[in-house]
């Protein structure tokens, strides 16, 4: 077992820098399309499952019926309950997640070479043949309803809610995909078996690998671990119908510092124009201390400890977005410094000094991505998800560095919309 350990910790050291990964495109005996890196100095490999639809895909009065039943997938399968379960992946030194997002349903998987089957083994009955114990569906129903409970009181997640349900109208994004209370506790065996078909489909998942297995090896793992599962799940929620209104909204919170977020409409991933808006991003309120509201609002008025904005091309909507903390009596300062330069970067663009600064940043950091096999594999199964071609890894960079000023400041002109900018303020706000 001490052999096991080592093997496994040793596995996050990770493989090649960007530039040298070699990604092979994948296609099974049955058909399943796979991206894999072949690693072979380590006998452990790092696998990678992506369902595209996750919360989206509730039915209507079944709001956090996916998350429920995600959160139920190693609770046992077969004569195993969950104690079993777990005992029997831990003897293999296997370890798998499942995890539920707005648009995804994902599954990790990292094992061993030579315990490779029985842990493919056990991961297939998880996905394919899941109990779904009255025992184990009330528990983990305890624990969604737990989390719930306590969002009602986090500041942040109040305003997620809050900020969502004035953004995205009546689409699934308007709601939390982990349910209401009123939801959850009204959730059936019957549906989390009606979402486990409607999300875990062949006709949705994406598949990368990065270790010690070759591509034969793995068309062969792939058909066998995801043989049962139905060919297509529930339709697609479609796109989302955004409202930006320009306004401050607040949601009175009993706190002493009030939480902010704001967003306006963002960009299409597959946007010529989407490295252009990606730099600009940084330059505004990307990650570091050098971005433009960093510099206003914190460093030259104090008005916060951090601030950042992010593009969010979900699946059916696309945002940029932001995310300001302050005290009551700050908060209404840091709102408006922020619209300023909203305002700005949209009527004046950026300075060469700035984009050049940006490019070196968001280059050299890039590389530093591909740290691990688990790390690689979550890339390559993103790409896929966005419909990057495998050449992407090396002209990432590229696309970078390609980006004039001439072209980031149209579309700073163009993008920025600083009359649609919207905010929701939830706490006590003075002069809001």
């Amino acid at each position: 077992m001490k052999k096991l350990l080592a093997i496994f910790l040793l596995a996050v050291s990770g493989v090649q820098a960007a530039a040298a990964v070699e990604i092979q495109d994948v296609t099974s005996p049955g058909g399943i399309k796979a991206w894999l890196v072949e690693e072979h100095s380590i006998p452990f490999v790092s696998l990678e499952l992506r369902f595209k639809g996750g919360g989206n895909l509730d039915l209507d009065g079944k709001r956090g019926a996916t998350n429920l039943m995600t959160g139920l997938l190693e609770e046992g399968t077969g004569d195993l309950d969950s104690r079993a379960f777990a005992k029997a992946r831990d003897s293999l030194a296997a370890s798998f997640g499942f995890d539920v997002g707005a648009d995804t349903v994902s599954v990790s998987a990292r094992f061993l070479t030579e315990t490779q089957d029985q842990a493919m083994d056990l991961l297939h009955q998880a996905l394919v043949a899941p109990n779904f114990d009255e025992a184990s569906l009330e528990r983990v129903r305890q624990q969604v309803l737990t989390g719930i409970r306590s969002s009602q009181t986090d500041p942040n997640d109040i305003a997620g809610r809050e900020f969502a349900l004035q953004v995205y109208g009546d689409h699934p994004y308007a709601t939390p995909y982990e349910g209401t209370a009123e939801s959850v506790t009204a959730l059936t065996r019957d549906d989390i078996v009606t979402a486990h078909k409607n999300a875990l489909a062949l006709d949705r998942v994406y598949v990368s690998a990065v270790g010690d297995i070759t591509a034969e090896q793995l068309g062969t793992l792939l058909d066998k671990l995801l043989a049962g599962l139905p060919e297509t799940g529930a339709p697609a929620p479609g796109p989302a119908t955004l409202t930006f209104d320009g306004k401050t909204t607040v949601k009175p919170f009993e706190t002493p510092q009030s939480v902010a977020l704001f967003a306006q409409p963002g960009m299409e991933r597959d946007d010529p124009d989407y490295f252009a808006a990606y730099i600009l991003n940084q330059i505004l309120g990307g990650s570091g201390f050098d971005s433009r509201l960093m510099t206003e609002v914190r460093e030259k008025r104090g008005l916060t400890y951090g601030i950042g904005t992010y593009l969010i091309p979900r699946d059916y909507a696309e945002l940029w977005m932001g995310q300001v903390a302050s005290a009551n009596d700050k908060v209404a300062d840091a709102i408006s410094v922020v619209r300023d330069e909203w305002s700005k970067l949209a009527k004046d663009g950026v300075t060469q000094e700035e984009l050049d600064q940006a490019k070196t940043y968001l280059t050299g950091a890039y590389p530093l991505r591909f740290d691990s096999n688990a790390a690689i594999a979550d890339i390559l199964v993103g790409m896929q998800m966005d419909d990057l071609p495998i050449s992407y890894v090396e002209t990432r960079n590229d696309n970078v560095n390609a980006v004039t000023l001439e072209q980031i400041n149209r579309v700073a002109a163009e993008l920025l919309k600083p009359d649609e900018l919207t905010f929701m303020v939830v706490g006590q706000p003075a002069g809001l």
